[in-house]
């Protein structure tokens, strides 16, 4: 320190040195105190205005920095100002920044790759990518691979449109590996993506590992691909093993929202209409405000499409209104899913009259959505069972009711309504339509062939012959399409009929000598117990005439009678009844208990006790004056006994 210093100069000066030792250190919120005891003597030194700012980034008070560029006019921070604005989800504001700050002059290095990277939240992808292969070809540093991998990112986005093309990514890191996965699934290769995402996982770890990083920090960062992957073999339809590892991915708890997001959403979408208290749960985890900013527009409307689907499972009916409107108004693009929604729960509701209103005004806005609204009001209708509204519905769908599956339902519902006749005049004239406008016939063999036997079935053989004419053209080698057409023919056109049946094989290229004797010698048409009977015996002349008729004689087999049969002693007449209900039986006393019975009280002497023995003494008569303990009644022919008696009941404790 010089001797001319100022104490404040020296004060200054101590402080710059702490800063910068704090820095070095990262020791950021001491780095501010520091700046603070600058900013005490000198509140205008553009250099400690600076600092606090970028400490303050440093230490992610994004919202007091930017406040404090503000008050300061901090005007020269572009940077620093647009940055904060970006974590701050101002994505639109940021851009406004950047764009302002430098007009027409081309922006410097680090302005440009923020200006990129907000565009990517933008989600403008097609400025986006030309911006980093701008940035990649004119830059050359240790982030030429965080680049790639954003550029990556870019074209795993830009993939979701098929008629757009994306660049080739390299493969080079797990990331990579992971965007390029992303690709294929976007592009509906879920098989390639799942090998892709197999072997990031794997890279991942290995990489992680040696950095030495801890296992929860490996888990945080290998879930994210294993979510993707559980998205994969969801759509491939696996989806035990999808719903297993969102389950395990969202036990562990991660830190990052939009996956959280992700996991909760698409298991509500394997849960369907089943698990109804998980869903709710898991939906509100994906609708949660920290979601919101690290989702794509796109995320957010399939999670909340998904949140007036389950409303519609748990048939709430206001809540499915109110959140259909306002998924209408808040994604344009998916306006009809919602109305469909919206409809859906008054057909459940039984209001399908306003149901059918709300669609025909929307198809009646809406042209392009004519053709599928009107599926819709059919499909109402029927639930109302107002079949001839059906029908009238998809009779003004124009040459489109030719398709096979309308003319398939529409001559359905003209049978459900007993009108044959106009279910023939339907199928000749989809008939004599696709022979007019010469339409390829590849996929309508089933019309064909439905229409000719509908023909054959009720007589129309003419129009039966035009349809299977057709369909002989589809597959030249079908004979019994060719039978069909010469039954057809038979019928109005024999001379035709006689003509194509020379096309039909012989009968001797259809069997062989050895097959029809087989076919003769099984006789297939007898049960398999008279054929062996039939084979057996030997077939003799009658020697009787054409005109006499043999009696029927029907023998009586004598009955078969018991070993050692007496005819001359009567049957017994409780011979069908089970030996223990007859009157004679006598139940055996077995065992220690049957011997030397003692009847009495305890310690009474034998002799005594015959005196109580009621077994050996005759039956006691009404008149009798000594009361018996119990009386056994007689039990009749078909009288059962009980198997055991009331057993006593032993005292216990209460």
């Amino acid at each position: 320190m010089s001797k001319d210093a100022t104490p404040k100069e020296a004060l200054i000066k101590a402080a710059y040195a702490d800063v910068h030792k704090f820095g070095n250190n990262r020791e950021f919120d001491k780095a501010v105190k520091a700046v603070n005891r600058i900013l005490g003597v000198a509140p205008d030194d553009p250099t400690a205005l600076h600092c606090k700012v970028v400490c303050l980034l440093q230490l992610s008070k994004f919202e007091e920095a930017y406040k404090f560029i503000e008050k300061n006019r901090l005007s020269s921070l572009v940077f620093e100002k647009s940055y904060c604005e970006y974590r701050l989800n101002k994505q639109a504001q940021a851009l406004k920044t950047i764009d302002d700050a430098a007009g027409a002059q081309p922006l410097p290095p680090n302005l440009k790759e923020l200006r990129t990277q907000i565009l990517y939240r933008l989600e403008r992808y097609d400025e986006c990518l030309d911006s980093y292969k701008d940035i990649i070809k004119n830059t050359s540093d240790e982030y030429e691979d965080e680049r790639r991998t954003n550029l990556s990112a870019v074209a795993a986005n830009l993939a979701l449109d098929k008629n757009k093309d994306v660049p080739e990514v390299p493969e080079d890191t797990y990331e990579q590996y992971f965007n390029s996965a992303c690709i294929q699934s976007n592009r509906q290769k879920f098989t390639d993506a799942e090998r892709k995402l197999r072997t990031s996982e794997k890279l991942c770890r290995e990489f992680l590992e040696e950095e030495g990083a801890s296992e929860e920090e490996i888990l945080e960062e290998v879930d994210v691909i294993r979510v993707q992957l559980a998205y994969c073999l969801q759509l491939q339809g696996k989806i035990k093993e999808a719903s297993t590892i969102y389950a395990e991915c969202l036990r562990h708890k991660p830190k990052d929202a939009a996956l959280v997001a992700v996991a909760s959403n698409n298991s509500v979408v394997i849960n369907k209409d089943q698990n109804v208290f998980d869903s709710k749960k898991k939906i509100r985890a994906a609708m949660a405000d920290a979601c919101e900013p690290k989702l794509t527009s796109r995320q957010k409307q399939v999670i909340a499409l998904n949140n007036c689907l389950l409303a519609l499972y748990t048939n709430a009916s206001d809540q499915v209104h109110q959140l259909s409107q306002k998924l209408a108004q808040t994604y344009p693009h998916v306006e009809f899913e919602a109305l469909l929604i919206r409809c859906s729960q008054l057909g459940k509701d039984k209001k399908h009259k306003e149901a059918i209103e709300q669609l025909q005004k929307f198809a009646a806005a809406h042209q392009s959505h004519q053709f599928v609204s009107k599926f819709a009001i059919i499909q109402l209708q029927l639930l109302q069972g107002s079949r001839r509204d059906a029908i009238e519905t998809l009779l003004s769908l124009g040459e489109a009711k030719y398709k096979p599956g309308i003319v398939s339902a529409l001559v359905s519902l003209y049978l459900g309504t007993d009108n044959k006749p106009a279910a023939s005049a339907l199928l000749k004239s989809a008939v004599d339509w696709y022979k007019k406008n010469n339409v390829s016939s590849g996929d309508l063999s089933d019309m064909w062939r439905q229409a000719a036997e509908f023909h054959l079935r009720g007589g129309a053989s003419e129009t039966a012959a035009s349809s299977l004419e057709e369909l002989l053209k589809l597959n030249p080698n079908d004979m019994k399409v060719l039978a069909q057409l010469v039954i057809a023919y038979a019928q109005f056109n024999p001379k035709r009929a006689l003509e194509i049946s020379r096309k039909l094989p012989t009968l001797e290229t259809l069997t062989t000598a050895s097959e029809i004797d087989a076919l003769e010698a099984a006789n297939w048409v007898m049960s398999a117990k008279a054929a062996k009977k039939s084979a057996n015996s030997k077939i003799e002349p009658s020697p009787t005439t054409p005109g006499d008729k043999k009696k029927s004689h029907n023998r009586k087999r004598k009955g078969k009678l018991p070993k050692n049969y007496n005819a001359e002693v009567a049957p017994d007449a409780e011979r069908w009844l089970p030996k223990y209900e007859r009157t004679g039986f006598r139940k055996k006393r077995g065992g220690a208990r049957g011997k030397d019975i003692i009847k009495g009280s305890q310690g009474m002497a034998s002799g005594a006790a015959d005196q109580y023995d009621m077994s050996n003494r005759v039956n006691i008569t009404k008149n009798s004056p000594v009361t018996p303990v119990f009386q056994e009644t007689t039990p009749g022919p078909r009288q059962q006994h009980r198997k055991g008696g009331h057993k006593k009941k032993k005292g216990g404790r209460f």
